[in-house]
């Protein structure tokens, strides 16, 4: 008991003491400001600024724990300018960095600032919390042992459809955030891309009207076509379905290319492995093929 009684003391005097100088990546609510970490407040409440997407968003979640810090506007439009400022700041004092809501570098520009923070020998502390692309999965009901995040797909629609036939053969869910406006031409272009795969449409998470509804592309797509609904969306499409098995037409083709620049036997092993057909058959093809080019 005293053991215990003792890490908690310690605990408590490290969350009042001053915070070393360095960058402090803070995770913050998605939704419910009660998701916010112990942890997280405390980082917020003893850094000497905070690096922010809105200074309008913190504004609010700084106001609910209570306390005033100085923000520096940090965003994609002017953070090649605001990044060495913000450098030489944290080489001799705490700096936190947060998006407007969720886990920061997910979709933003943060990934430079660690990364330039790094090469200036600066310490880098994540305070890890909320993350919609993760909260969604977990909602989703579909595979989570592999997940690709797309972030947001191009608005053009020949941009858009390339980035989803370059995603297509991937075997694992699909995460992506979208807009309400865009919602509808999105869940369809990824239902002509992918097929008809299996889906989620998760948003406003942890929130009073947080919703998922599950359902095939296609149907997902009528549903949303007219208008997409407010709030921050995530979508996410289960993977493909198994491979169809290769043909003979298949492994022949693959056999011809393979024995261009292979013996028989290393190119009967090379396609044996491309399509799981047996090896010694293929062997054999093989060496009817050589001795019909002869």
């Amino acid at each position: 008991m005293n053991q215990f009684v003792e890490t908690d003391a310690t605990d408590a005097q490290a969350s009042e003491a001053p915070l070393p100088p360095g960058l402090y990546i803070v995770a913050t609510p998605i939704g419910n400001l009660g998701d916010l970490s112990p942890r997280a407040a405390s980082i917020l409440s003893r850094v000497e600024a905070i690096a922010v997407e809105d200074s309008r968003v913190t504004a609010k979640l700084l106001h609910h724990l209570g306390i005033k810090r100085p923000m520096t506007p940090y965003h994609d439009h002017n953070a090649d300018k605001v990044r060495p400022g913000l450098v030489e700041r944290m080489a001799h004092a705490p700096v936190a960095l947060v998006s407007d809501a969720g886990t920061p570098l997910i979709s933003d520009p943060g990934y430079k600032l660690v990364r330039d923070a790094r090469a200036a020998g600066i310490a880098v502390t994540t305070i890890p919390g909320p993350c919609a692309a993760v909260a969604a999965l977990t909602l989703a009901g579909l595979p989570t042992d592999r997940f690709f995040f797309l972030g947001f797909l191009p608005s053009k629609e020949k941009a858009r459809a390339e980035a989803i036939e370059e995603v297509a053969a991937i075997r694992a869910t699909l995460i992506l955030y979208e807009s309400g406006p865009r919602l509808g031409a999105t869940l369809a272009a990824l239902a002509k891309g992918l097929g008809d795969r299996e889906a989620a449409v998760v948003r406003e998470i942890s929130k009073r009207f947080e919703e998922s509804v599950a359902a095939p592309l296609s149907v997902l797509a009528e549903r949303y076509a007219e208008s997409g609904p407010k709030g921050e969306i995530v979508i996410v499409v289960g993977p493909p379905g198994p491979a169809p098995a290769a043909t003979q037409d298949d492994a022949e083709a693959l056999l011809r290319t393979a024995l261009q620049h292979l013996p028989a036997a290393k190119a009967a092993g090379e396609v044996a492995r491309a399509t799981g057909l047996n090896r010694r058959d293929l062997y054999a093809r093989a060496m009817e093929m050589k001795d019909e080019e002869e």
